[in-house]
């Protein structure tokens, strides 16, 4: 391991002039990559892939615009084992401990500089440590914020020219972070140091003497400078399958899924490794810290391991216990996660229930709409869950996106649920709604409105801006057509208006943006009767009303609802044919409600089935449901037609065929 002496050293005043010559000669800006190339030839570096020409032209310059400009730095003084003096000395005079600490602490470059040069001596390891820190702080998506901030100080140049010249010596866990460090500072990957450091990493590797965790973060500094096609990262992971994965630790399982998740995993790539990293990790899932459950988990979806359920499971039950201790972005990828695989757990949704009622006001705005997102894509009514967030949206909804505003909202619709402090919330919305209602996508603007009309909550003050043509203009595709889904829910949204608000003057909805029926395949605002429900349904119906004439099945209604059963009646109470059109007086709507149109932990119709029933009401039809919770709890065909004749003709005396 090398040490670092920045200060301290002898004849350090002569040290630092002459490392600032050797700067002033080395560190000039270069241009930026043109077109034509030239800044590639400008370097003795003649095997360049495609991937890496692509790579350097996106991060340094801008056909475009530099946002970085690469340094070559220099200038420092190396002490090693071997050099005279007491190492253990110097090793005491640095407390390793006491400067991560305060390396993790530190806010700016500027506080990280003054602390390196503060130490009298640093190893490599702090040194990289260090330098990704400082990587942290100054970059945003990729970009440095302030690249003058870095690249001009003297101690980031000094550290950099150890690493160069000394790069045989560095210690393999200080060699691989530096790299990562350089990495996302975005240095120019043919410079002199980069070139010396990934050869370095090169003939380490081909000796074998890299371990996993190393082996791993090479790796993703491969793939960020060349790509997937990169030629070490062959041999990377030839020595990664040489090492038992009985072996591995937590610690090296969950690099080795982050490094195929980079980008080595693609195409299906190592699925072999994979299938056998997926029985091991079930075996380690109670040695996982919150951080390896979620990047294990996000792993798992960027990979599309479908067939590792029982992974999934398994991390989901070991969630329950960390629940408090994942941060906002660790609680994202495991909800994310299990949306994706399609599980949820009674224990984990208790769980998440007892973290979001005491974190749901300091919840970033994207963990609380992750949330919101998973209970409404598994169907989970948690009101627990609901009324803390309906109450922290009325103070900070300010912090919102549009779009976090649209999925904290839509869920409560789509599950059919008014909180606690619904008319709060809602004039919440409204405020938001007319401050901010162009910055709104127009999909996603139709499916907030659309979310309130399910709960009676009708945005009369903006139907007539949806109604718009030019509103409805920008709901189309390239090709000028417009989604069969967005047309249902424009249709729907009319014909609420029409029934409930009477009131409502502004402009209707053209006839050709209107659909004659809300079934539709794929997303539906309808839901596919339940197929065994309704056998057992339709055979009682039949001995019931003594022939298979006297009712309908899945019925199109002139208002686009489709009826599970159609009865029709006579004005005297007698059942007509379903054939019979004339002389009907009433039509009676049997909803033969299966488990899929609830909530899944509890028997509350979802919005869509809920907004159906109530217009059918409206138009005249009297609904008759049968839920599923009822019906199975029936035992005999005696009891399931008595059943049915309470049901539909509570008040005539049945007859018996």
């Amino acid at each position: 391991m090398a040490l670092m002496s920045i200060r301290g050293c002898p004849s350090f005043a002569t040290f630092m002039i002459n490392a600032c010559r050797r700067s002033q000669s080395i560190s000039t800006p270069l241009n930026c990559v043109k077109s034509d190339m030239r800044y590639v030839q400008y370097f003795h570096y003649t095997n360049l892939s495609p991937y890496k020409i692509q790579w350097f032209g996106q991060y340094f310059c801008r056909k475009y615009h530099i946002l970085c400009q690469p340094y070559f730095v220099s200038g420092c003084f190396v002490r090693h084992h071997a050099d005279q003096g007491n190492t253990n000395n110097l090793f005491k005079q640095t407390n390793e401990t006491q400067f991560l600490h305060e390396l993790r602490i530190a806010q700016s470059c500027t506080h990280i500089f003054k602390l390196l040069s503060s130490v009298e001596v640093l190893t490599d390891t702090m040194a990289a440590e260090a330098l990704l820190r400082v990587s942290q702080i100054e970059t945003k998506n990729g970009v440095l914020i302030n690249p003058s901030n870095v690249f001009e100080n003297f101690v980031f140049k000094a550290v950099c020219v150890q690493f160069e010249q000394e790069s045989k010596k560095l210690s393999t866990l200080g060699l691989v972070k530096a790299l990562k460090a350089f990495v996302q500072l975005r240095i120019d990957p043919w410079s002199t140091l980069m070139v010396r450091l990934v050869s370095e990493s090169q003939e380490r590797v081909d000796k074998g003497e890299m371990n996993i965790q190393n082996l791993c973060t090479l790796g993703e500094c491969l793939l960020e400078i060349e790509g997937p096609d990169c030629e070490m990262l062959k041999s990377i992971m030839d020595h990664v399958q040489r090492k038992k994965i009985e072996e591995w630790t937590p610690e090296e399982m969950g690099m080795v899924y982050s490094l195929l998740q980079a980008g080595l995993g693609e195409k299906g790539q190592y699925q072999g490794l994979l299938n056998q990293m997926h029985e091991a990790t079930i075996c380690l899932t109670f040695q996982l810290n919150p951080l390896l459950i979620s990047s294990v988990l996000d792993a798992l979806v960027a990979l599309k391991q479908t067939q590792a359920i029982p992974l999934v499971i398994k991390l989901c039950k070991i969630s329950v216990r960390y629940m408090h201790l994942f941060s906002n972005e660790e609680l994202v990828k495991v909800l994310v996660a299990l949306t994706y695989f399609g599980h949820s757990d009674k224990y984990f949704t208790e769980a998440l229930e007892r973290y979001v009622l005491k974190m749901a006001f300091v919840m970033s705005p994207e963990a609380v709409s992750t949330v919101m997102s998973y209970c409404s894509r598994r169907l989970i009514l948690s009101k627990t869950i609901f009324d803390a967030v309906a109450e922290s949206f009325v103070y900070n909804s300010e912090n919102f996106t549009t779009l976090q505003i649209a999925q904290q909202i839509v869920p409560f619709g789509k599950l059919n649920y008014l909180p606690l402090n619904a008319s709060s919330l809602f004039r919440r919305l409204e405020t938001i709604l007319y401050s901010r209602f162009s910055q709104f996508q127009p999909r996603t603007l139709l499916n907030l409105l659309h979310s309130c009309i399910l709960l009676e909550k009708f945005p009369v003050n903006f139907v007539a801006k949806i109604f718009s043509p030019y509103f409805l203009q920008q709901l189309q595709d390239p090709s000028g057509n417009v989604d069969r889904f967005v047309l249902c829910q424009l249709t729907q949204l009319f014909l609420t208006v029409s029934l409930e608000c009477p009131f409502y003057e502004g402009p209707k909805l053209l006839p050709k943006y209107r659909v004659k029926s809300f079934f539709t395949s794929g997303q539906s605002l309808e839901s596919v009767v339940d197929a065994q429900l309704y056998n057992r349904v339709k055979s009682a119906l039949i001995d019931l009303l003594g022939a298979r004439m006297y009712f309908a099945s899945r019925v199109l209604s002139p208002y686009c609802y489709t009826l599970d059963v159609e009865i029709k009646l006579d004005e005297e109470g007698f059942v007509l044919p379903a054939s019979h059109h004339e002389e009907v007086h009433k039509r009676i709507a049997i909803c033969i409600d299966g488990q899929k149109r609830f909530c899944s932990n509890s028997h509350n119709l979802i919005g869509k089935e809920s907004i159906k029933q109530r217009h059918l009401r409206l138009l005249g039809y009297e609904v008759v449901q049968i839920p599923f919770y009822e019906f199975d709890s029936l035992k005999g065909k005696e009891e399931i037609v008595e059943y049915l004749h309470q049901k539909i003709f509570p008040y005539s005396y049945r007859l018996k065929w």
